[in-house]
């Protein structure tokens, strides 16, 4: 099984230094001013950086401008042929094969009456993470830290009438699968959402490896001109994170955007991929 320790603990100060540099960006700090800010050497940083990202800090930065942004989406085929057909999306997560069950009608009334949810926190390479998983699939994945302590009571208000139990060997196993993806295994998401916002994550699920779309270009695919506010609030409330790539939703300027678990780790996620292609 992956050890997702070492990577967790790194993001960690990979995180901080980002956000001094987003804070210090016109000052252009050197890596030894950065490397002194999470309290390591200039070496040790260096290291600790490219262990994580697999390349230098001052490579992975060029990652989280404006222009990288635009470049991005500018060389990102239309999404709506991106898509693929029915509710299952080959070429996410490299050549995993994601298949995606909604709720019924009758189960969101339920509040989940009935079904058994295993549950477990895991360190990933973007730090902690809650992934809760019922008998069809990963039904919630979200990042804890500081900032989003409550991730159990947000499970617990999705599935009300839910039977919660911790199964940390269970929901391992899937959190391998998610942040270290074995190509030709199905891994099965089942979703709680109206069909608005369940036509938006299977629309993202269908992002190639590397892909990123707008928000507008969502709206064209799922609704029409004019939706973009229906589509970011849909964006917003993806109950499985990273899975369903809503990090890489951006704005038409090349601005990042808002991110449900912080802007610098969307930054940070999107980096990453880049660095790993």
């Amino acid at each position: 099984m992956t050890n997702f320790h070492q990577p967790s603990e790194d993001y960690r100060r990979v995180e901080q230094a980002i956000l001094y540099l987003e804070r210090n960006a016109r000052r252009q700090p050197d890596l030894a001013e950065v490397a002194a800010h999470v309290g390591l050497s200039e070496y040790h940083f260096q290291r600790l950086f490219s262990r994580w990202a697999g390349i230098s800090p001052k490579r992975f930065l060029q990652y989280l401008t404006k222009e990288y942004a635009k470049a991005l989406l500018a060389q990102t085929p239309v999404l709506e042929t991106a898509h693929a057909a029915g509710l299952s999306s080959p070429g996410r997560l490299h050549d995993l094969l994601v298949q995606t069950e909604a709720v019924t009608p009758g189960e969101i009334r339920s509040g989940g009456t009935g079904v058994e949810i295993s549950y477990g926190f895991h360190p990933t390479p973007f730090g902690e993470c809650l992934l809760a998983a019922t008998g069809r699939g990963i039904c919630h994945l979200a990042f804890v830290d500081e900032e989003h302590p409550q991730a159990l009571a947000t499970l617990r208000n999705a599935w009300p009438h839910a039977a919660l139990a911790e199964s940390q060997a269970r929901t391992g196993l899937l959190v391998e699968q998610v942040f270290a993806p074995r190509p030709g295994l199905p891994l099965s998401i089942h979703l709680r959402g109206t069909n608005f916002q369940i036509k938006v994550w299977e629309a993202l699920l269908g992002l190639a490896p590397g892909e990123a779309t707008s928000y507008g270009a969502l709206a064209r695919q799922v609704s029409g001109p004019g939706a973009e506010r229906a589509v970011g609030n849909a964006v917003g409330r993806n109950p499985v994170a990273y899975l369903i790539p809503c990090h890489r939703v951006l704005r038409q300027s090349g601005d990042f955007g808002e991110y449900r678990y912080g802007t610098t780790r969307k930054k940070a996620i999107l980096g990453y991929e880049a660095a790993k292609r």
